[in-house]
């Protein structure tokens, strides 16, 4: 996943202010990575979308879609915990990093409160959410995956319900909508194509996901999104890496034995996966209308179920091809709706 985003669709103009890659798809990133985080920052009226804002946008749609692709390789011959505790723990460090070169040691400074609720949001988002994503695709296509994840505004929107947010109609028939193409895109583990297993946990991580997104617009987050996610990506590492010695992974790791295209998938993950379209993210949270930005929701797993097929000859059957449809159109009509 992209560090999905708690920011996404169903979440452009809910009661959370629009956030960056942090990735906020949430009540306000990710989904993909990602990872996320509240920004303070005000958003500067656009008078027109210059040649910066599209390429920033394809950057997001391309990479984040992309995710999915890196993570099928790099789980191929890694363990797949350890991976996510070694992309997020790296990719903490040279964000905190970039961050002191850039304002200085002082702009990570951080409430408790704030670092806290930083650090629940980034295991939510990253162990819950990415880290069982990662888990599902030693058996699930990455296309597949993608599908299932794009379905993060829709529980952003129950979830959102849940805590008493009114949801309208058409908002409500775009969810409905959504959970109908889920249903089909479970096709695959009932026949036994897929492992249900597999299926149900990116279901779990995406619903995850969508709580951390909501939390993330309700909890006292840092008010600076690179900053908030330092210490969600560094929860995402530590929670990770806790996980992974459960079961066991560190004990049979064998850095030999890992293939160079794991090695430079793990690197694509956190150099671009969660700095290069993290930062473009949330530069076109400051830049470029809502609306636009989180069009990444639904163009993400389109790019994700191509990159699939051409790389790693997965499979176009009719449930991924008709129920991720249903899924794209019914995330589509939220976003509609909620903007």
């Amino acid at each position: 996943m992209s560090a999905p985003s708690p920011h996404s669709p169903a979440d452009a103009g809910s009661d959370c202010p629009a956030d960056a890659g942090s990735d906020c798809p949430a009540d306000a990133a990710p989904a993909h990575t990602a990872a996320p985080a509240q920004a303070a920052v005000p958003r500067k009226p656009a008078a027109g979308l210059g040649a910066a804002v599209w390429a920033a946008l394809g950057i997001v749609y391309v990479v984040w879609g992309s995710t999915y692709l890196a993570i099928r390789v790099v789980v191929e011959t890694m363990p797949p915990l350890l991976s996510g505790a070694l992309r997020f723990g790296a990719a903490a460090l040279l964000l905190a990093a970039g961050l002191a070169a850039r304002r200085g040691w002082r702009s990570l400074r951080v409430t408790w409160p704030q670092f806290g609720s930083a650090f629940l949001v980034g295991v939510l988002l990253l162990v819950g959410g990415n880290g069982m994503v990662v888990l599902a695709e030693r058996t699930v296509p990455s296309g597949l995956a993608a599908l299932l994840v794009a379905s993060v505004p829709l529980w952003v929107v129950v979830l959102r319900r849940a805590f008493g947010t009114r949801t309208g109609g058409r908002t409500l028939a775009g969810v409905l909508l959504g959970l109908l193409g889920l249903v089909v895109l479970t096709a695959p583990g009932l026949t036994g194509q897929v492992g249900l297993s597999g299926l149900l946990l990116v279901m779990v991580a995406a619903v995850v996901w969508a709580l951390g997104s909501v939390l993330a617009g309700r909890l006292p987050m840092p008010a600076d999104p690179f900053a908030a996610s330092v210490y969600e990506m560094l929860a995402g590492a530590l929670g990770a890496l806790a996980l992974s010695f459960l079961r066991g992974e560190p004990g049979g790791f064998d850095p030999a034995a890992v293939s160079a295209g794991s090695w430079a998938g793990l690197a694509y993950l956190v150099l671009f996966g969660s700095i290069v379209a993290f930062t473009s993210y949330a530069w076109l949270l400051q830049r470029a209308p809502l609306p636009l930005v989180a069009t990444y929701a639904y163009v993400n797993p389109v790019v994700a179920v191509f990159l699939g097929w051409l790389f790693l000859s997965e499979a176009l059957t009719w449930p991924i091809l008709v129920g991720g449809a249903v899924v794209v159109g019914g995330v589509f009509l939220v976003a509609r709706s909620e903007r």
